[in-house]
């Protein structure tokens, strides 16, 4: 069975797990969520492959990318990706790519970006499902009240990533 290279990469704000297939991107998640085992499943069924410990050159770019961006160095990654979901969970994931560095977007205005107004819950829940996280800014999703709402690594984490996208602006 073929291989998804994985390995932890400590951030300021929490552990991360990066993995690599085929030389892309397929995971920047939060190691300790609540969906970990769901995420990991997803993942390996679409890609026919497993788990295994280790570092490539892709997950070392990231860790590069990541650690400049920590530090406001970085406003947008230069990363291959490879998303490992359905097409609309693609689709919704391709749409958060597009919210710029320091702002903010709500599910609706993400549903409305898709074509479908009335998708609000089912893009709300493709957004919960990214596994390519900060990569893919599902961090920038914020309530339409203005409120932080869910997110995989914790409401703690997600107001520290725009808190850091702010200052950085």
């Amino acid at each position: 069975m073929e291989k998804i290279k994985i390995t932890t990469f400590k951030t300021p704000i929490g552990e991360i797990l990066i993995g690599s297939f085929n030389s892309k991107l397929v995971m920047v998640d939060w190691k300790w969520r609540k969906m970990r085992s769901t995420i990991d499943k997803r993942i390996q069924k679409f890609l026919q492959a497993e788990f295994e410990e280790g570092k490539n050159e892709v997950i070392s770019k990231t860790i590069e990318q990541l650690d400049e961006y920590f530090i406001g160095n970085r406003k947008g990654f230069d990363l291959p990706i490879m998303l490992c979901g359905k097409e609309f969970q693609q689709k919704v994931w391709s749409a958060l790519l597009a919210i710029p560095y320091g702002q903010t977007s709500t599910y609706l205005k993400l549903a409305e970006k898709i074509g479908d107004s009335k998708a609000v819950r089912a893009v709300a829940n493709a957004n919960g499902a990214n596994a390519i996280s900060i990569i893919i800014p599902c961090h920038r999703i914020i309530g339409s009240d203005g409120e932080l709402v869910g997110y995989a690594g914790g409401l703690p984490a997600k107001k520290k990533l725009l808190e850091l996208e702010t200052k950085f602006l």
